[in-house]
Order: C-alpha cells, then structure tokens, then sequence
C-alpha cells in the first residue's frame, strides 16, 4: 500500500491523477504545518507533496525511510534539501511550465497599469481626489519591454508585450533563440540603459543575488518601471526603495521578496509599503485557478509514473531515466552510491539468483547512481533483501 501526504491545499487535480492510477491512501492537509507537527504527519508517506512553506531538511529525511519521492506543487524547489533527498534515494520533481502563462500575463498587466499611473491614480480616488490629468501616464505602444532571463517565463511575456504594441529586448547568459520580433543585447547595462519597463524572470541562488543593485539600478533609463515576479533575491529592496523616492524609477511591481511572511496573518516587513508608485502582491504570479490545475496534474503524473514504471524524467536532484516499456517479467530500480562495482554488484547477484537481463538503463549523477533493469525470472523477497543489504544500495525495489 503506498501512502500519499499532500500539504499546503494543493488543487484536487494531483489527487484525481492518483485516484485514476489505483492510489486510495491519499492524506491532505490545507496548509502547512508547524515544524513539531510535520514529521508526525509524513511518517509512513511514500510520497510528499508540498508547495513553497513547507521546508523539508536533511533531517526529515534521515527520519523518513519509508519516503520514496517528493512532489513540489509549484516551480521553485529551494524549500527542499535536494542533495541531501538524492542522498537517501529519494528524487524530487517540480512543475517549470504549467504556470508560465498565468505569470507573464500579471507581469504585462502590471507593466499596463504602472505606465498609466493606475495604481496611484487608484489611490487618489479612494482618498476621495478626482485627478484627471495625464502627467507621467503612457500607452504600452511604442513601448520597450527589457525581459532579464529568456526562458519559459520570460519568452511568453515577450510574445504578449508584442501583441500590445511594445517593442522586446531581452538579456541572458545563454544564448537564446528568440521568439517573434525579440532582440538581444550583449551586456546588461547596455540592455538597463534602452528599456520602459524591465521585467526579471531568472533563477535564484549566488548568482542572481542582488543581480539589480544599486548600481544596476541607477543604469536604468530615467523614468523607468522594475518588474520582479523570479526570485526575492534577485533586488535589492533598499536601493530599490532610494530610486522610488528619488524619483529615479516611475514605478515597481514586486511579487516576490528577500524574507516573506509564513502566513496570511503576518504582515510584510519591507520599506515598499505604502508607496503609491508601487505594486505588491503576495508571491502569487502563478495562483491562478487554471496554473493551479495544471500544476497539480503536471506533478502527480510525474510521481506516478515514478512508482509505476521507475521513471525519473523531470527529477531536479536525481539522475534522469526516460520512461521505456517494461520488456521483461519484472523491473528492478536500484538507487545506489557512484562508486567503481556498483553495476558489477547489481549484475552478480542477478546472476546468484538466475535472473537474466533483458533491458536496463543507467545514469548517474554526483554521488548518486540509478539503474532500470527488467529482467526474465522470480523476482524473489531474498533477492530483493540480499540486494537492499549491499553496501553499494542507497534503496531498491520492485516496480
């Protein structure tokens, strides 16, 4: 019997995709839970889906032999110990594209608004001031968006800032092939200096760390609007906050931030409230109702097809196996330590109990090795014991 633990409310569609697949001990949780209560709650799960609250360190996976895999409903996976998951076996697989749509039309949207002003103007009107004029108001038209990171996300806010008239430049570290009539340019402060409105769509970690600084900041044109919808990180809010006042930048519009609040009860503690050139949401450039269902589906699919067939396809801290028909009577998945013999293991002990090999797969990565063997022959309990026992096995199993 697999047991599935699903925190943090997500969408009914991932439970629907296991229910489909013969899954019943499925356990769902609306939010996350408190450090004391979350062990409790995942002992004996198989499986775990959580979204961004839910932390999971190397010491929930020491405490969890029983855990198989790890579902991250949602794009950003640093809430997760991936090394120390890929060291006890355990793959960790994510959704990078069913949410891009429902980001990169807030993105447009919130370029639209700061350029004409809507935010303040809203503002004003609810103070009770009728402000008619024009001043620092703007059509998108004619416009240059400046997209930071060309990727799923960044690409498609391209293409809808097209079709609204803007002209697009984008900036990568990567060469990127673009789409529609999108330029690149070969240095970001080249890129800082011709561009209405940047819009950052990168990863996070070292080297994205306070990629617009002060000093990046100061290369933006006059006048200009900053879009953050990536990674808290990636800005610093301070010089951000001193180019506001300044009157350096027009506007912002920040989705994400340096230290968020664990709960809706906790107020934001960033000096960007109470700006009235400024958009704040609370990290939800992808909660749509649509993006969510997406996801959903997108991960549970994934994680079924890791427990039906030992597929790894997708995986962010595991070596990658495409699915492959099963050719044998049974398959064997072995998760073992990269070390010369491991192979020379997997294969001797077959041959002790007279199994012969009639596909396998194998791919490592870092300290991790994953080999799919199907194979013509019992499959015995003592075979997969004596293969478990051996010191190259991280986790085995017949699938």
């Amino acid at each position: 019997m697999t047991r599935i633990v699903l925190f943090e409310n997500i969408h009914a569609s991932a439970k629907e995709v296991f229910v489909a697949a013969g899954f019943d001990d499925i356990v769902t949780y609306a939010g996350a839970l408190p450090a004391d209560q979350l062990l409790e709650a995942m002992r004996g799960a198989q499986v775990v889906g959580i979204r961004s609250r839910t932390h999971l360190d190397p010491a929930i996976f020491s405490a969890l032999p029983d855990l198989q895999a790890v579902g991250c409903f949602c794009i950003g996976t640093n809430q997760v110990d991936l090394e120390a998951a890929a060291l006890k076996g355990v793959p960790v697989f994510n959704a990078p594209f069913s949410n891009t749509r429902s980001v990169a039309e807030m993105v447009l949207g919130e370029a639209i608004l700061l350029l004409r002003r809507i935010p303040e103007k809203n503002a004003r009107v609810h103070e009770g001031f009728w402000d008619k004029t024009a001043d620092g108001a703007y059509e998108a038209r004619g416009k240059t968006l400046g997209i930071v990171g060309y990727g799923n996300i960044g690409s498609q806010v391209g293409i809808l800032a097209e079709s609204a008239g803007m002209r697009v430049l984008y900036h990568d570290i990567e060469a990127k092939l673009p789409l529609g009539n999108a330029h690149a340019t070969s240095t970001l402060k080249k890129f800082l200096a011709q561009v209405d409105v940047v819009t950052l769509h990168v990863p996070g970690g070292r080297e994205t760390e306070n990629l617009m600084n002060a000093e990046a900041i100061a290369a933006m044109k006059p006048g200009a609007i900053l879009i953050n919808a990536s990674r808290g990180t990636v800005v610093d809010i301070a010089a951000l906050h001193r180019a506001l006042k300044s009157g350096h930048l027009s506007g912002a519009a920040i989705d994400v931030f340096p230290t968020e609040p664990k709960s809706r009860d906790e107020p934001l503690d960033s000096p960007l409230r109470g700006l009235p050139n400024v958009i704040l949401t609370p990290h939800i450039g992808g909660s749509t109702q649509e993006s969510q269902e997406n996801i959903g589906r997108e991960v549970a699919e994934k994680l079924r097809r890791y427990l039906g067939s030992g597929t790894t396809k997708g995986a962010v801290n595991f070596p990658e196996i495409a699915y492959h028909e099963q050719m044998g009577a049974a398959r064997i998945v072995h998760i073992h330590h990269n070390v010369p013999g491991a192979m020379g293991a997997l294969t001797n002990l077959m041959g002790e109990y007279g199994l012969n090999i009639v596909s396998q797969q194998l791919q490592t990565r870092g300290k991790i090795g994953y080999a799919i063997t199907d194979v013509d022959g019992e499959v015995t309990d003592q075979f997969i014991e004596g293969l478990r026992a051996h010191p190259v096995t991280v986790r085995c199993a017949r699938v």
